[in-house]
């Protein structure tokens, strides 16, 4: 089954690449646009474009699109996850590193979603149905606290509170070298990388994107800092540690070194989530839940505090 969709390419797009333009009009990815061109699915004018044609504005492109496969939450108890809190309106877990918020169509294991199906939680009914009670994430290489609704008084009000920035989120992040000033704010708009649609980063016209830190340690080749996000993008605070020099240990995606990955044990970015607070749906009465960092990065930290 595929879907066809057709639009008159937009004045703003005149000029792009055909991928690029197809990515942009139809929410795809550029490897997933070049793809669709590559297997004849596209058209401009009734003809077929190589992936690098340009596009004219007012030009009429049609994609033919493959329907996805529905996804489904497979009830499974996770290993390693901890309710931190439960009570009929919320669950607040504390997620374990390789653990995804909730199903999608690039991800087959463990979920937060999954683990409370399993465990004979029910959440509220608001939302996807792969991803229903869930009011915010954490990447799968992030561990750390979640809080997920179970009526659906508690998921209008928390995804209310987390889009008017009255959430405290706060994390620990292990960041290579010295940030300089040892205290601040990175105000700087993330959108989908350009060139890897599996990045994100700093762009011209991403979204609107803060992030505060400050340094609690300071040690020879790395420095401890909390973090407390404004707003809350796709892989915010590692783009923008990334983009001021200085990515989270472990974190080769976005640049790290290899080397003191290797020699801090690590295989994944050193990024946890360690408080979070809010206005507790029902009671109004202000709430907040702490998560002691897990075993792989409390020994990293041990590794960068011992070197001389």
């Amino acid at each position: 089954m595929s879907d066809l969709r057709s639009l008159a390419v937009p004045e703003g797009l005149a000029g792009e690449r055909v991928d690029a333009a197809l990515a942009r009009m139809f929410g795809l990815s550029r490897t997933k646009a070049a793809d669709l061109v590559a297997e004849g699915k596209v058209s401009i004018d009734g003809a077929s474009p190589a992936k690098s044609d340009r596009v004219p504005a007012g030009a009429w492109l049609e994609v033919e699109i493959p329907s996805a496969a529905p996804v489904q939450v497979v009830p499974e108890q996770v290993e390693g996850l901890t309710i931190v809190h439960d009570d009929e309106h919320i669950v607040v877990v504390d997620k374990p590193v390789g653990v995804a918020a909730h199903p999608s169509p690039g991800w087959s294991g463990p979920t937060v979603v999954g683990h409370l199906a399993g465990a004979g939680f029910t959440v509220a009914t608001s939302g996807a149905a792969e991803r229903q009670g869930v009011v915010h994430r954490l990447d799968v290489g992030t561990s750390g606290l979640m809080v997920v609704a179970k009526s659906e008084l508690a998921y209008s009000r928390l995804k209310r509170a987390f889009k008017e920035r009255r959430v405290d989120k706060i994390y620990h992040a292990l960041v290579q070298g010295h940030p300089d000033p040892l205290r601040g704010t990175i105000d700087a708009p993330i959108g989908r990388h350009p060139k890897l649609d599996y990045k994100f980063a700093v762009v011209a016209d991403g979204r609107l994107s803060v992030t505060h830190y400050e340094t609690l340690e300071a040690h020879r080749f790395a420095s401890l800092l909390e973090i407390r996000l404004e707003t809350g993008r796709t892989h915010q605070i590692r783009v923008h540690l990334s983009a001021i020099k200085h990515p989270c240990v472990g974190d080769l995606t976005y640049g790290a070194d290899p080397v003191l990955a290797q020699r801090a044990g690590l295989q994944r970015q050193w990024l946890h989530a360690v408080r979070l607070g809010f206005e507790h749906p029902d009671s109004g009465r202000w709430v907040e839940y702490t998560s002691s960092y897990p075993d792989d990065l409390a020994k990293a930290l041990e590794v960068v505090r011992d070197a001389l």
